[in-house]
């Protein structure tokens, strides 16, 4: 039989084999000569007090062997010919419906607006250095969706909808790190994510599959409740069965579609605010209590939250070791995300630092209708952009500065390539965004002390953390309501909120099509 138990181990032992077994063997109690093998579990970093490794790990005693892990490729089907599903975007939620498909027996027939990750390096390249903005290939549209060139974290608290085992295993099998099975907080990286996301597109291809780019949807033709055809800008025009609607959070124009085709969507709550950048050598210092980090330590993150008067301030997408790029969607706009390669070794970290918005706060703001949170985004990332002077380069303040409502008289360096514009950030943004962005502040610099520094920077502006619209589905059968071939799914229809939870929403609306297929 196998024994399991957690050791801890300091920054420098962890990939010491030697001290992590004869450790595992004291605590376990057991004679390190019957003790074959170790697998680790799980490994996550305790830094509460003086950094540490705590590692849950499975020994094997001797004549006894780990389970092997069955791959989920393996049972993937032929589907040339098989019912096909057509599926509405490349992005997370997407691919991993279409690899459902696969192991399901159905044919995933894939349209993305944007292009593939190879082709889209080069608008990204574009965007950062003259900030040119393709409206179809972005850090939001194209393969991979926006987690492709955003980080690649694959931490998730959905632990009820679905395996979030099996997504990280269909990762590992398209080319990422076994790492990430373990890991507490695991992550790919901006660098490596893309190579697994062609592996994805690969396994599609290979078993029947199929996957178009540059096809942007502009109508639907719908007879009584079922959608027939979609209409592509080229003017291809596609028979369909069931349709996935897998779109993302940003695109606005299939949301405008839904609602010109009398098709019900609703608005909902989301959350919006400015990216900060500090030195990832200030908040090792932090974190850590010391700087530089010593051997084995991670880059070192952190996650804020308070609630006042009822709304949170939190921090959102963390990336120690990383940069800020512009997420803009369309020209006249500046909108901001951060990301970090897999080695998380730039000398700034940033973070997302919202706060909650209300369908009230709306109204309150003069904001009604469907598209209330739609049009309060766009007017804040307009707002941004003529602030800058019809330029990319994102409006800043010194963090202490916009704190206390002071105009910087400088500013840091910074990791975002279009480049900063100095201005009063507090002054562009609502002013009672502003003021409870302020009082949140105040209230996380007291839970993190230190974290509120001049040495740091507040960006401009933090607008896509998640839809601003929902569109309503069948809570069983996952299906539109009014439109019984419709599945909206992922981030844009408002059921996941990251890679992983998108994924395990693609898997679901797949299993629940699969159901209605057998039926």
């Amino acid at each position: 039989m196998s024994v399991r138990c957690e050791i801890a181990v300091t920054p420098s032992q962890i990939n010491d084999a030697a001290t992590v077994r004869h450790k595992f063997v004291r605590k376990a109690g057991i004679d390190g000569r019957d003790l074959d093998s170790l697998k680790i579990i799980k490994r996550s970093l305790d830094s509460r007090k003086q950094p540490i490794y705590r590692l849950q790990i499975e020994g094997f005693l001797k004549g006894e062997e780990p389970v092997q892990v069955e791959s989920i490729s393996d049972s993937f089907q032929r589907v040339d010919q098989a019912e096909p599903v057509h599926i509405i975007g490349a992005g997370p939620a997407g691919y991993f419906a279409a690899l459902q498909c696969l192991q399901l027996g159905l044919k995933p027939i894939v349209f993305d607006r944007g292009k593939d990750v190879r082709a889209r390096r080069r608008d990204l390249k574009a965007i950062q250095q003259e900030g040119v903005v393709d409206t179809h290939s972005n850090y939001c549209f194209g393969e991979g969706g926006a987690g492709t060139y955003s980080d690649g974290k694959l931490y998730t608290r959905s632990k009820k909808r679905g395996s979030v085992l099996k997504v990280l295993q269909l990762l590992v099998e398209h080319g990422a790190s076994e790492d990430i099975l373990i890991d507490a907080h695991p992550h790919i990286g901006t660098n490596k994510l893309p190579k697994v996301i062609s592996a994805i597109r690969q396994s599609i291809l290979d078993f029947g599959g199929e996957v178009h780019f540059d096809k942007w949807v502009t109508d639907f033709e719908v007879s009584e409740d079922r959608i027939n055809r979609l209409i592509f800008a080229d003017g291809q025009v596609s028979t369909v069965h069931e349709v996935i609607l897998a779109t993302g959070h940003s695109a606005r124009d299939v949301f405008a579609l839904l609602h010109r085709k009398k098709i019900h969507i609703e608005p909902k709550d989301f959350a919006i605010g400015v990216r900060i950048e500090h030195p990832q050598s200030h908040i090792d210092r932090l974190q850590y209590r010391q700087s530089p980090r010593e051997e084995g330590l991670p880059a070192a993150s952190y996650r804020l939250a308070c609630e006042l008067d009822g709304r949170g301030v939190f921090s959102f997408c963390m990336c120690p070791g990383g940069m800020i790029v512009p997420a803009s969607t369309s020209p006249g706009e500046i909108v901001v995300n951060g990301m970090s390669p897999s080695r998380r070794d730039s000398p700034y970290a940033n973070s997302g630092m919202v706060m909650s918005i209300s369908l009230e706060d709306l109204q309150k703001e003069g904001y009604s209708g469907t598209f209330a949170g739609v049009k309060f985004q766009q007017d804040i990332e307009q707002a941004m952009y003529l602030a800058s002077e019809q330029s990319l380069r994102a409006p800043a303040q010194r963090l202490l500065d916009f704190v206390e409502g002071k105009r910087s008289i400088d500013l840091p360096n910074s990791s975002y390539i279009p480049g900063l514009f100095n201005v009063r950030v507090d002054d562009i943004l609502p002013d009672f965004l502003s003021r409870h962005l302020k009082k949140g502040l105040r209230v996380l610099g007291r839970k993190m002390p230190g974290y509120l520094t001049n040495d740091a920077v507040v960006v401009g502006v933090e607008s896509r953390t998640s839809s601003p619209i929902r569109i309503p589905r069948d809570p069983t059968l996952l299906q539109h309501p009014e439109v019984s071939n419709l599945y909206p799914c992922g981030e844009g229809a408002g059921y996941a909120g990251g890679i992983i939870s998108a994924a395990i929403d693609g898997q679901r609306v797949v299993q629940s099509i699969f159901e209605k297929v057998q039926r």
